[in-house]
């Protein structure tokens, strides 16, 4: 609830949506994300990818899971912002280093590219009207 309190007191822009749109947005996020994601896992497990087109995805996962925490835990905008710079990185690099592999992986998570594009403009400019 603090975190929350702490959330509603920052300067937004006029582009940022109200807190209920988050939940049901990365519910269906999550669950493409879940797919797609584990498709990957099961192309490295089966020895059809090298490791170093997992490792885009592991690491979007680690910063996607990292936001929260930091975002809302430790209350810090700048760090939320280089993460979620990191967030919407590794997912491009992700999504074309697969492409060659599983073009439908792309495909799949165009809403999450879309949307963490979206969240990566939110988040900056929300770190930057409350400098």
């Amino acid at each position: 609830m603090q975190a929350y309190n702490w959330y509603s007191t920052l300067i937004k822009p006029s582009f940022a949506p109200p807190a209920w749109v988050f939940g049901p947005v990365w519910t269906v996020l999550y669950i493409l994300i879940a797919i797609s994601f584990s498709y990957v896992f099961y192309l490295y497990i089966k020895g059809r990818i090298s490791f170093w087109i997992l490792l885009p995805f592991i690491l979007n996962l680690v910063f996607n899971f990292a936001f929260t925490p930091v975002q809302f835990g430790l209350q810090n905008n700048l760090l939320a912002s280089i993460d979620v710079v990191a967030v919407i990185g590794t997912l491009l690099y992700a999504l074309y280093a697969i492409y060659p592999y599983a073009a439908w992986v792309v495909y799949a998570n165009i809403p999450y590219l879309l949307w963490g594009a979206f969240a990566t403009v939110l988040q900056l400019t929300i770190t930057y009207l409350n400098m």
